[in-house]
């Protein structure tokens, strides 16, 4: 089981308040989405619930543990894949690993199972030079799993990709979560991606950002592949932008 959970949480840089009595929940095996336009303060949470900034007011929890301020507890993934360039994607994968103290070899036997079940298969021995971006994306979100099986935050991981390989990978990510049983809390300022993915939607918006609706997606899982063209999508659509134009 996994559950992370964000209590009144208030963050300031310069006297100036970013987000401000921010409360939310991501339950076991859940994707669990923050969307809001830029400078609402999603990365400014992400980097509280990681431990790398400390909030003024507020506590995260993880699994009813406070981990408030606490690094290397919850894996965390950027917009960017970082991949090493000088590393093999093998390598790359296993530096989580290596970084906990586990020995090269033994970490590259480790990371091998995955490959297949990421899609990466034949991709071990390659340089991210020679991937496309779809598939160091892959690498990218398969490190991260390698820090962390129970819960991951993704910041806008897909982001910079191609519409066509951006929607293709929306497919594989919805696949493989079923498959790694991973709970994931990701940031989107894409709506359409946001009502695809996610089990729940969280808006973020206003200066300073604060949680102003909670948006359920019912569709059950695994989705059908034209759920983006059915009208139930397009009402989920047409919810979150009233919403999100009435707090404006």
């Amino acid at each position: 089981m996994a559950e992370l959970i964000t209590k009144h949480i208030t963050k300031q840089f310069d006297n100036r308040t970013i987000i401000k009595d921010i409360s939310i929940e991501l339950h076991d095996q859940e994707i669990v989405s923050l969307l809001g336009v830029s400078g609402s303060g999603k990365t400014t949470l992400f980097n509280i619930i990681s431990g790398l900034l400390k909030p003024e007011e507020g506590q995260v929890l993880l699994n009813g543990t406070d981990i408030t301020g606490q690094a290397g507890m919850i894996s965390y993934m950027l917009q960017k894949d970082l991949l090493l360039p000088y590393r093999t994607i093998e390598d790359n994968v296993s530096l989580p690993l290596i970084i906990k103290g586990t020995k090269k070899k033994a970490a590259r036997k480790m990371v091998r199972p995955y490959f297949e079940e990421f899609g990466l298969s034949g991709t071990e021995k390659k340089y991210p030079s020679q991937l496309s971006g779809g598939m160091r994306q892959r690498a990218a979100l398969l490190r991260t799993y390698m820090f962390s099986n129970e819960i991951a935050l993704l910041d806008e991981p897909f982001s910079a990709l191609d519409t066509i390989t951006k929607s293709a990978i929306h497919r594989w990510y919805l696949d493989v979560m079923e498959e790694i049983k991973l709970s994931t809390l990701f940031i989107t300022h894409d709506i359409d991606e946001a009502i695809l993915l996610s089990d729940r939607i969280y808006l973020l918006t206003g200066s300073p950002g604060q949680v102003t609706d909670e948006i359920i997606i019912k569709e059950p899982k695994p989705r059908r592949k034209d759920f983006n063209l059915t009208s139930q999508f397009l009402e989920y659509k047409k919810t979150i932008i009233e919403k999100l134009e009435n707090t404006r």
